[in-house]
């Protein structure tokens, strides 16, 4: 009965193809056998992927970045079990037009279909991270899939084994590695917040130093007329915030974390909601708001959605200062200082690699009490709010409002290289020999040595003394979009 029913399939199978052969569709002939072959080796959609990257929306390079690890997947698990385990003969091309057929034909087993392996894994990764690139992915996906068949190289049943394994392939990154939108932060608690139908009230102010400070507040104003936009050179710019709140509704910034963090104090200072339009190189606190751009802004502002999120404060000393993102002391401030002082010459990330080698090169242990016992430690890192999949720089949080310093120690030793990668893998509340994590409301670090560099929010301050850290629960009304 299996070996019946498995002939009905093969038959069918080929008079699909036989079907699919015989058929004429106008055009088809030169596009399905050129997308065929632009999608060898993954050509087409490292192409797509690379066309996705210079959009410069974040969601659109997720994408782009899960498309190709889905691709990875697909292709590597095809290349090494799919081919071998059915050894099926490609079909006989007897009644496929010569216009249609492939100059090189291919000699590797027929099922499954790589390709079509492939073309799905990358739409359906697109798709999963990004619904409208996903559409705009799927019918050259489709159309691929369909040219292995139309060109002669595989048969119907390939094609959706291949298209089925390609699928499964983008579930099982996204397995791994979830989207935003699997843990979304909870947007709550929602907070009071005007509804600016056209913009009237928001004064946004823009770091003309910002990455993107030449486009998105343009962009934004398309979409909320009778908003105000101020733009200065960075010298100025608390000082224009400061005249900004005194004649807004709602301030609003266009920057990087480090101008994020002086709008929120000024904002705090004048008790104004704050609308931040995400223009820097990282963009942390945005993105874990939710806001990606100035539509999801936009949104947020004309509807009135806002929530209340924690800040974090620090006391070094002399030195006050608060934190939207992360706090910490160690080699991390002084490679944030190098990295910054090379920047200029060798740009952002070069200067990072160099400062990192130097840090970890020459560096020695601080040495300072945390609790009452005296420890040696490479870094120290508070979080405002718990940090998931953090690696050796922050990630993401799904709460902007737990209430909790994320703290998180690496103790001293010969070797920091290798004791910042352990801590970088390992998660919220997890200890060892080589570094501690733990969520507390505050902490107290005593007998810094004077001038010990702190970075929060990207900027650098040296202090020494006592530290102390803790958190203002729901201090700051920010706009948040409630879907993205």
């Amino acid at each position: 009965m299996v070996s019946a029913g498995r002939s009905r399939v093969v038959a069918a199978d080929l008079r699909l193809f036989d079907s699919i052969a015989a058929r004429h569709w106008p055009g088809a002939d030169p596009l399905l056998p050129w997308l065929s072959r632009a999608a060898d080796h993954g050509v087409l959609w490292f192409a797509s992927a690379a066309a996705l990257g210079v959009t410069r929306s974040p969601r659109a390079r997720r994408a782009a970045a899960r498309g190709l690890a889905s691709l990875a997947l697909a292709s590597g698990t095809v290349n090494t079990f799919g081919k071998r385990a059915v050894r099926r003969a490609r079909p006989l091309r007897d009644d496929v037009p010569l216009i249609r057929q492939l100059k090189h034909q291919p000699i590797t087993t027929s099922f499954p279909s790589g390709h079509s392996a492939s073309a799905a894994a990358f739409a359906t990764g697109v798709a999963l991270e990004s619904r409208r690139w996903g559409a705009v992915i799927a019918p050259v996906a489709a159309a691929v899939a369909l040219s292995r068949i139309y060109t002669g190289v595989h048969y119907p049943t390939d094609v959706l084994a291949g298209a089925a394994l390609g699928v499964g392939a983008a579930f099982a990154v996204r397995g791994l590695v979830p989207t935003r939108d699997q843990h979304r932060s909870p947007g709550r608690p929602r907070a009071d917040a005007p509804a600016l139908a056209d913009g009237e009230g928001l004064v946004m102010v823009v770091n003309e130093g910002a990455k993107t400070a030449d486009r998105a507040p343009r962009a934004l104003l398309a979409a909320l007329p009778r908003a105000e936009l101020v733009e200065c050179e960075p010298a100025m710019f608390e000082e224009e915030l400061e005249k900004a709140a005194l004649r807004a509704r709602v301030l609003g910034v266009c920057g990087g974390d480090g101008s994020v963090n002086t709008a929120a104090r000024v904002a705090l200072r004048h008790g104004l909601p704050l609308a931040v339009l995400p223009g820097g190189t990282l963009n942390h606190f945005a993105y874990d708001l939710g806001v990606e751009g100035e539509r999801d802004l936009a949104r947020a502002l004309t509807r009135g959605e806002a929530v209340a999120v924690d800040v974090g404060r620090f006391h070094a000393g002399e030195t006050t200062g608060l934190f939207l993102n992360t706090f910490s002391l160690g080699v991390y401030p002084e490679l944030v200082r190098r990295r910054d002082r090379w920047s200029r010459r060798i740009g952002g990330w070069p200067a990072g690699v160099l400062a990192a080698a130097q840090v970890l090169g020459s560096e020695h242990p601080l040495e300072v009490d945390i609790d009452g016992r005296r420890r040696p430690l490479w870094l120290l890192f508070a979080g405002n709010g718990t940090y998931h999949r953090m690696g050796l720089t922050p990630a993401r949080r799904d709460d902007l409002a737990d209430g909790l310093l994320d703290v998180r120690v690496t103790h001293g030793g010969r070797r920091p290289g290798t004791r910042l990668l352990a801590a970088a893998f390992a998660g919220p509340l997890s200890r060892s020999p080589v570094h501690a994590a733990v969520r507390v409301r505050r902490l107290r670090v005593s007998r810094l040595a004077p001038g010990t560099p702190l970075a929060y929010d990207g900027e650098v301050v040296t202090a020494g003394g006592e530290l102390r850290l803790e958190k203002l629960p729901q201090a700051l009304t920010v706009y948040r979009p409630e879907t993205s």
